[in-house]
């Protein structure tokens, strides 16, 4: 099964333009994340107040759950314009960064995706820019090379990542506010879901768009996601209102079952319990079974079940818990441990 499946955080080739359209575009209109968004108000009123740019910010998080969006949030609400984005598998080499440094104005907010993935001498070229807003690029090469020192205009770099851990110790410390973004509430996601249907001009009777919520994982990219899949269902199977049948029938076609899993997640454990007896298990095991990639588990299966409490890590590997076991309607093992004495044999 393909990482861009329906219930996956991350982005995909064939997201149209829908998907933008739906985003927040200033702070008012962000919904959830409360303790961060209050933080990060304190922050930008106060840089504004002293005529400085806010420090840089480091969001972490799950994908889909919004670090892009308020990226851009933060630099329309700073700025009134766009973040210039980028990610960190695209800047290979110092020139790549070189080119958008050096066009930044004051104030600017330079958006990184994926910053823990920055090469290693592209993350230390960036040390100096943010600590000192300046760099020293070599230009040319060889032994006629020389090293020039430039100035740069004072900006805020915003980086993403869905694994702050592999974030060296360096790199994080550069960051002036770091926030963690956590799953959406049911209520917050069926909040999500009302301004989306209104954008899309969508009807829904009483209870369809909290059922939609309760299937999307927690996370708003999943919940528009599915909610245009059930629109298309709509359409195509009866008069385009979503009504609560017609979002069960939608959701079913999709295999998306009552708790937001998929074929994926169901096939995870199914390999964990019967190949592995429920685990622990390596993750690289895991995948070899599956013919999965490790990182596909780790960051798009991974995260909701261990939400869920269908999953846990140990230092052995992963093991299943009687909640997974109980939902696959497999039976759970008892261990000797487990067995209660029979009082009627004393």
């Amino acid at each position: 099964m393909a990482r861009d499946r329906i219930l996956s955080g991350q982005t995909r080739p064939g997201d149209d333009p829908v998907d933008t359209a739906l985003r927040p575009q200033m702070m008012s209109e962000m919904i959830g994340q409360r303790a961060v968004l209050e933080k990060l108000e304190i922050a930008m009123s106060a840089a504004k107040k002293r005529g400085e740019p806010l420090e840089h910010i480091l969001l972490g998080g799950p994908p889909g759950l919004g670090k892009t969006t308020l990226a851009s949030v933060i630099a329309r609400e700073m700025t009134g314009k766009a973040p210039r984005i980028t990610s960190g598998p695209s800047l290979a080499k110092q020139a790549d960064l070189m080119a958008l440094l050096t066009n930044l104005e004051t104030g600017d907010v330079l958006f990184i995706d994926e910053v823990h993935r920055l090469p290693k001498i592209v993350e230390e070229f960036l040390y100096p820019a943010m600590e000192d807003f300046r760099v020293d690029y070599t230009i040319e090469g060889g032994l006629s090379g020389r090293v020039v020192n430039f100035s740069l205009r004072r900006f805020t770099l915003i980086g993403a990542t869905t694994r702050a851990g592999m974030l060296s110790g360096a790199m994080r410390d550069r960051f002036g506010h770091g926030y963690h973004l956590d799953f959406y509430t049911k209520d917050e996601l069926s909040t999500i879901l009302a301004r989306s249907a209104q954008k899309l001009e969508l009807t829904s009777a009483p209870g369809a768009l909290e059922l939609i919520a309760s299937r999307s994982r927690g996370t708003p990219r999943v919940a528009n996601r599915l909610l245009k899949r059930v629109r298309d269902y709509a359409q195509v199977r009866g008069d385009g209102t979503l009504s609560e049948k017609i979002v069960y029938e939608g959701l079913d076609v999709q295999q998306v079952d009552e708790l937001g899993l998929d074929e994926l997640d169901r096939s995870f454990l199914s390999s964990l319990i019967k190949v592995y007896k429920g685990g622990p298990a390596g993750i690289e095991a895991l995948a070899a079974t599956m013919g999965q990639e490790r990182d596909t588990l780790e960051d798009v299966v991974e995260p909701y079940l261990l939400q869920i409490g269908f999953l846990i890590r140990t230092r052995q590997g992963r093991q299943a818990t009687k909640a997974a076991y109980d939902h696959l309607n497999l039976p759970y093992p008892v261990t000797p441990e487990q067995i209660e004495p029979d009082a009627t044999l004393f």
